[in-house]
This record gives C-alpha cells, sequence and structure tokens, in this order.
C-alpha cells in the first residue's frame, strides 16, 4: 500500500471503519434481494449501533397510513419502549422527525423541553438522556425515522450526526430496494396462480388460455374480488369453478 494511503487509513476512526462495513453488509442484502424487512433491518441496526459515536440502541420508527406506530429492527427492547411512549402520549423526537423535519437531537432529555409528556415518561421507564433521530422517507402511505439512543448526557456530536446521516440515506435506499423487491416477488406470486387457474380452466372445460383468462376476470368483475383472489380459490378448491 502506498505511503499516503497508509497514512489515510491510519487516520480513519474505528467509527468510520464499522460505517464502511456496515455499507458493505447493506450493499450484500441488497444483491441477494432480501425482502424480509424485519431480519435485513436488525442486521444494519445492529451494525450501526456500533458505529455512531455515543449510541447504545438503535431502531426503527415506522408510522402507517392511518397513523398507527410501530418499531423496526430494534436492537435492544429499550428502543421499542420509546415508541410505546411516543404512541400513548402522541408526541416525541422520533415523530417529529418523521413529520416535520428531518434531523433531531436531544443533548439532555432531562432539560428539553420539546415534548413534555414524552420527556416525563421516557425518564421514566429508560435510561436513556440522548437522543438522534434522522428521517428516512415521508410519502402518502407511511412515513419513518432511523433514532439513535444513548444513555449519557451529551452522547452524541457532530461525528454522530454525519454518520448517522449517512446511515439514515443509505438505509432509506436499502429500503426502498426491499421494499420494490417485495412487490416483485408478490407480482410473480400472483401470476403464477393466475396460470394455475387458467391451466385448471382450460383442462377443466376444454377452453384456450385467452377464454379461461376471461372468465377469470368476468368472474372476478360479477363478485367485485380482486382477480388473483378468485385464481387462489379456484387452485385451492382444485378445479371447481369459480362462483
Amino acid at each position: 500500500m502506498p505511503f499516503e494511503a497508509q497514512e489515510r487509513s491510519a487516520r480513519v476512526s474505528p467509527e468510520w471503519q464499522g460505517m464502511f462495513v456496515v455499507l458493505n453488509e447493506m450493499d450484500c442484502l441488497q444483491l441477494r434481494g432480501e425482502v424480509d424487512f424485519e431480519d435485513a433491518l436488525t442486521t444494519i441496526n445492529a451494525s450501526s449501533v456500533q458505529s455512531v459515536p455515543g449510541a447504545e440502541y438503535v431502531g426503527i420508527t415506522l408510522i402507517g397510513p392511518a397513523g398507527e406506530i410501530d418499531t423496526i429492527g430494534p436492537t435492544h427492547p429499550i428502543a421499542r419502549t420509546l415508541d410505546d411512549v411516543q404512541r400513548e402520549v402522541g408526541e416525541g423526537p422520533c415523530l417529529s422527525a418523521a413529520w416535520e423535519q428531518h434531523t433531531i437531537r436531544i443533548d439532555d432529555l432531562t432539560t428539553d423541553g420539546r415534548w413534555p409528556k414524552y420527556r416525563i415518561a421516557a425518564l421514566e421507564r429508560t435510561p436513556v438522556r440522548s437522543v438522534l433521530a434522522f428521517r428516512l422517507f415521508n410519502d402518502d402511505r407511511s412515513m419513518a425515522a432511523l433514532n439513535f439512543y444513548g444513555n449519557a448526557v451529551g452522547a452524541f456530536d457532530d461525528e454522530s450526526v454525519e454518520i448517522g446521516l449517512l446511515f439514515a440515506a443509505h438505509t432509506t435506499v436499502a429500503w426502498n430496494l426491499m421494499r420494490r423487491e417485495q412487490q416483485f416477488q408478490s407480482a410473480l406470486a400472483s401470476r403464477d396462480v393466475i396460470g394455475q387457474a387458467k391451466g385448471i380452466l382450460m383442462e377443466r372445460f376444454d377452453i384456450d388460455a385467452v377464454a379461461a383468462f376471461e372468465l377469470l376476470r368476468r368472474t372476478s368483475q360479477e363478485s367485485n374480488q380482486k382477480l388473483v383472489e378468485i385464481a387462489h380459490r379456484l387452485v385451492g378448491g382444485k378445479g371447481r369453478r369459480p362462483d
């Protein structure tokens, strides 16, 4: 290795080295077409908590279309507890990061007055004193924030924010890729079951593929059910004509 490269490598902190390892893991998850959100994001979060200075716990707060709050990939039950608190009191830094701001940092939860109900409950139920929350995405269907927690006052510094922002950006990319892969796999499964249903109808009624699909489509319209649901019923019924 050239001297200049060795010198640059020596200047890289353990936190940044850990971040490079995690980003490589994320690339591997994407290449494998990983579609299990919980497992994939738990793997990423478990590594990222070691890379962001001051972080002791990590979790993703997911807010659904109806406002329901869930915790994805928590590295410790405390991350889930803090989301439970936000669900109960209707406020908190992770919700605000997803709803209103891109980044929120709490240096001392005992004195921060922005979310008083959250502060009281969080102090009573957890040892967390510092919070770092980053918006992942905010669209028509859902919102999410990546959250780092520390027990010490002032646990996070500017380097924590810088590395955390990188993790948030790459987690957003990984999330979108996994969601698209999941949708693709679902579409493939639907296509397969529709193909099976067409085959059953073709054999049962001695019709061609076009006529079989038209029968499925007409039954779907008349019964006000999705075509894939009709196909599932038909395949499950082993050849019984759709109602």
